[in-house]
């Protein structure tokens, strides 16, 4: 087995919005673990770090140009290279980053032609079938912070004592889902809260559905009419049909907000194809996650083929835990310590359903999982 003695931290070419990097302290971890770590120049400079906040007079950290950094015994990014750049990668590379196997099968057929020996953050789980490297907390809350600050800033006296409760709807009771019920119930804002409960506002109340009701048209489209804000945060067996028609969005007031959580993309080309879950919505990045129905950009990322006529204020984000990029990169640097040291120790091809609680929680991870899992070309139900 050839051991893992390199690492490359390539910049993330992403929206400028998109601050997030590996902290100092995490890169002096990966040195600790055995790696020397390959540095992209410029790598942090737009969160005011420098290569000596890296470097720390630290031999095991160098910095060295793009292509270098991709050329690395491991490739360490958290969100997924664009496919060219995947040319960048050298067969046997381990790529370690969100890929997203199940919703992108063109990014699956080129790892998987490239020799690359990818690993999907996303999909890293535990014997529970728990996420190892996740951060839905800030997926939910951040969400609904910029739904309540929209709503906040455009109707004000929606918030006000004489009215009614805010009525929030989240369609989907997993991960997201629950830690949404958490947020939504708290105004998306701890402060915000605090000074509403001290304003005697009135309060929010959330209600939340599940499959039996989603899968249930006449009955949940009865729920819009006296929604505020609609949340998006459903797991979808069938990726290529959506929750929420566009059509339905009329059935919701002319102030209610759509919370897009799930974030899933259009990709009509591929088999299955994917659709977005509430029909007819943008997807938001970190330089614009408010949306709003006269935007000129509205249709810039929604195919010809998918209706837009009926709309509301969206808050759709592909990255949601970037809107608070330092408090992110520290969670994730939590959770990544201990599958690093597996991972360097164990190599890629001795990953196993047979080894210790990490390896096989990689190994699950692992793009040679997901090929032999079928889930590969077969469309879900």
């Amino acid at each position: 087995m050839k051991s893992l003695k390199t690492i490359g931290l390539p910049r993330m070419m992403k929206e400028q919005g998109e601050l997030r990097v590996f902290l100092p302290e995490f890169v002096n971890i990966l040195t600790r673990i055995g790696l020397v770590v390959y540095i992209e120049e410029g790598y942090g400079s737009r969160s005011g770090y420098t290569f000596d906040d890296y470097h720390q007079g630290n031999d095991g950290v160098l910095m060295r140009t793009r292509q270098q950094a991709f050329e690395q015994d491991i490739v360490l990014v958290l969100r997924s290279p664009t496919l060219e750049e995947y040319h960048l990668l050298r067969p046997g590379t381990i790529l370690f980053s969100m890929l997203h196997f199940s919703t992108r099968p063109r990014r699956v057929a080129l790892l998987k032609e490239l020799g690359i020996k990818a690993i999907s953050l996303d999909s890293i789980i535990n014997d529970g079938n728990l996420r190892l490297v996740e951060n839905m907390k800030a997926v939910a809350w951040n969400g609904l912070e910029a739904a309540f600050n929209t709503l906040e800033k455009n109707w004000p006296g929606l918030i006000s004592p004489d009215e009614e409760p805010i009525r929030v709807l989240i369609l989907g009771t997993g991960m997201v889902g629950k830690h949404a019920v958490d947020a939504a119930t708290k105004l998306g804002n701890i402060e915000r809260n605090n000074q509403h409960i001290q304003n005697a506002g009135p309060g929010a109340i959330v209600l939340t559905v599940g499959r039996n009701l989603t899968y249930n048209p006449e009955r949940l489209q009865k729920l819009f009419p006296d929604t505020d804000i609609l949340v998006d945060a459903t797991q979808r067996r069938d990726t290529a049909l959506p929750v929420v028609p566009n059509a339905w969005i009329d059935r919701l007031p002319e102030h209610a907000i759509l919370v897009d959580l799930a974030v899933d993309p259009y990709t009509l080309d591929t088999r299955p194809p994917v659709v977005r879950g509430i029909e007819g919505i943008p997807q938001g990045s970190l330089d614009k996650y408010v949306i709003f129905p006269d935007d000129p950009d509205w249709g810039k990322s929604i195919p010809p083929s998918i209706p837009t006529d009926c709309r509301r204020i969206v808050a759709s984000c592909y990255s949601w835990p970037g809107i608070h990029p330092e408090a992110c990169m520290r969670h994730y640097a939590q959770q990544l310590e201990p599958l690093m040291r597996t991972l360097v120790a164990n190599g890629y091809d001795r990953l196993s359903l047979e080894g210790e609680y990490f390896e096989r929680a990689l190994y699950r991870g692992s793009l040679r999982a997901f090929l032999k899992s079928g889930q590969y070309g077969i469309r879900p139900r």
